[in-house]
């Protein structure tokens, strides 16, 4: 249908606010990214805005080469893969049976999981709960305690509702198991919903700092948002203490402000890098995922 002139400008209108909203929502980024690439005087005197003042990538060269942010890169990367990995997975061993009327129970099974979302234990009653099964100070405590989330569940069990029982039962006569069937057929038809909740999980581990400050004591495991935390507000994060830096002035104050914006470029790389991938599929899953149930 071809569109009147006045619903044109209307169209246009629209696309102006919300190309202005799209900048504004990304012009803090592009401000630290000049921030990573100028030096302290220029950032101090205001200088920086959108653009980097007196160049340099010897931010980047010095984050990129202390070991802690590396070692903490290293635990936020395996915690996301890993986190994610079990996430998908037990998640669809949930859903699948509780979408299938024929399984006794799931009724209440279902009310379980959703009374879940509405009351929870408490953060003092998980706490004990990790320390009595031996998961403090452990990588583990990253992974288990949330290793299934309530709210995809419900998602997936709705796409998987959608299904054709046909498909499945044409299975069953070639001699397909539940399992089988379940990663050959169902999750290869749910990919848009899989690809949604591998998002939900995969930000939400790689951006995840509180599970740290609870349950893990050891510095070796801190994933890279609490070195960014420390970096940032308290400034204990090694790169800036007893390096020798005392010597040269714009390199302390160097530490001090253009380390941290290069520090947050590149840990946000990663998850815009991952992010085009599945985008396409959020939308899609999120809706078709809604539609039944």
């Amino acid at each position: 249908m071809k569109l009147t002139r006045g619903e044109q400008i209307g169209s246009a209108i629209n696309y102006v606010f919300l190309g202005a909203f799209a900048l504004l929502a990304l012009a803090p980024f592009v401000h630290v990214l000049a921030q990573s690439f100028s030096s302290h005087q220029a950032i101090t005197s205001g200088k920086v805005s959108l653009w980097p003042v007196d160049f340099s990538i010897e931010a980047y060269t010095r984050v990129l080469s202390e070991q802690e942010f590396l070692r903490s890169f290293q635990i936020s990367f395996l915690r996301t893969v890993a986190g994610t990995a079990v996430n998908v997975v037990l998640t669809c061993l949930l859903a699948y049976p509780i979408a299938k009327p024929y399984i006794k129970g799931r009724s209440v099974i279902m009310f379980l999981i959703v009374f879940s979302m509405m009351f929870g234990g408490g953060m003092i009653p998980t706490f004990l709960i990790v320390k009595e099964t031996g998961l403090l100070n452990t990588f583990w405590a990253y992974i288990i305690p949330g290793a299934i989330s309530a709210f995809n569940v419900i998602i997936i069990r709705n796409f998987f509702q959608s299904v054709p029982a046909e498909l499945e039962e044409s299975a069953k006569i070639d001699g397909g198991s539940n399992l089988g069937i379940l990663f050959r057929i169902v999750i290869p038809l749910s990919m848009p919903a899989i690809a949604t909740i591998t998002l939900f999980h995969a930000v939400g581990h790689w951006n995840s700092f509180f599970d740290t400050v609870l349950y893990v004591t050891d510095r070796k495991l801190f994933p890279l948002q609490v070195y960014l935390r420390e970096l940032i507000m308290f400034n204990q994060s090694g790169i800036d203490n007893n390096s020798g830096y005392s010597a040269n002035m714009d390199s302390t104050l160097l530490a001090l402000e253009s380390l941290k914006a290069a520090a947050l470029i590149a840990s946000t790389i990663p998850i815009l890098i991952v992010y085009p991938f599945l985008q396409k599929y959020f939308v899609k899953g999120i809706m078709l995922g809604s539609v039944k149930g």
